[in-house]
């Protein structure tokens, strides 16, 4: 009995060291999503309550600012601009990739170099690419607009028309992050047997019976993971908007991260800012949220 009451007590004592040794391993990680996410968080939550600025003492409000948010013209116009732009580049960023991934994911040749092309894009700053875009999109000096030229069309005034400035932010979202997104899918579709395919061949079935039986079904997960980051990556674009167009031409590109940037750091409106802030996190909570629900009940397994 005694040996075995000594026993207990060393594997306790086993047991509690690994459980200290794994929580030494995890406490810097902790540290420094409190210190970095957690309390700014906090701290930005405890604002959106109060009038704050740079040039007077904060002042508590309550509701205040997010009832002033709601019925400024402002924040509604930046809003809908950044529900149509996570409308638009989301669906098209993640089909995109899907079909780059299906393309890819046979045997080809130069299939290597066509994957690093296509995933090179999400390797680069996103202001790198903006200035870049916006001087290839330049009607005076651009390279896209004088070939263009040559087949009848234009592209208006660049991203300073108001008609399509937003249609150029989108795009320069688009060949962003399609890349980033099938490789994702390439490791979806490494996951699934091929003794399915083979199988559905033996019973006549085509390439699109297939993909519509076997490879959609079986990347639910990976499209409900896909579609959950990009749409977060969506609601959140800021930084090509800030070098293409800083939120012009009239506001037509401003967005609810730039109105945070804008109201907080231009205008030293802290609180009205980090209501904004908040108002965004909840929405991409929401989205997520039905995203999750809508994905989960269309999960296959064989």
């Amino acid at each position: 009995m005694r040996r075995s009451g000594v026993r207990a007590r060393g594997s306790l004592t086993l047991r509690a060291r690994r459980s200290l040794s794994a929580y030494g391993f995890i406490a810097p990680s902790v540290i420094i999503l409190g210190v970095f996410l957690a309390w700014p968080m906090i701290w930005s939550l405890r604002t959106s309550f109060y009038e704050a600025s740079q040039f007077a003492p904060p002042t508590f409000v309550g509701l205040g600012n997010y009832r002033k948010l709601f019925a400024d013209a402002t924040f509604r116009g930046d809003l809908v601009n950044t529900l149509v732009y996570a409308a638009v580049v989301t669906p098209l960023a993640v089909g995109l990739a899907l079909v780059f991934a299906l393309m890819l994911h046979r045997r080809l040749r130069g299939r290597s170099f066509f994957r690093a092309a296509i995933f090179l894009p999400a390797v680069l700053s996103f202001g790198v690419m903006g200035i870049a875009w916006d001087f290839v999109l330049d009607p005076n000096i651009g390279v896209l607009p004088r070939w263009l030229q040559h087949v009848g069309l234009s592209l208006g005034n660049g991203v300073n028309d108001p008609n399509w400035a937003m249609a150029y932010v989108m795009f320069v979202g688009v060949w962003k992050n399609a890349g980033f997104y099938m490789v994702m899918y390439l490791a979806g579709l490494s996951t699934i047997p091929n003794d399915f395919y083979e199988a559905a061949a033996i019973d006549g079935a085509g390439p699109w019976a297939r993909f519509r039986h076997i490879t959609w079904p079986l990347l639910s997960n990976t499209t409900l993971f896909v579609f959950v980051i990009a749409a977060i990556a969506s609601l959140q674009a800021f930084d090509q908007i800030f070098v293409m167009t800083h939120g012009g031409p009239f506001f037509k590109t401003e967005t609810l991260v730039y109105l945070v940037y804008r109201t907080g750091f231009k205008d030293f409106e802290f609180g009205y800012a980090s209501a904004v802030a908040w108002v965004l996190v909840f929405l991409v909570f929401l989205i997520s949220l039905v995203q999750n629900f809508y994905f989960g009940r269309r999960q296959v397994k064989y």
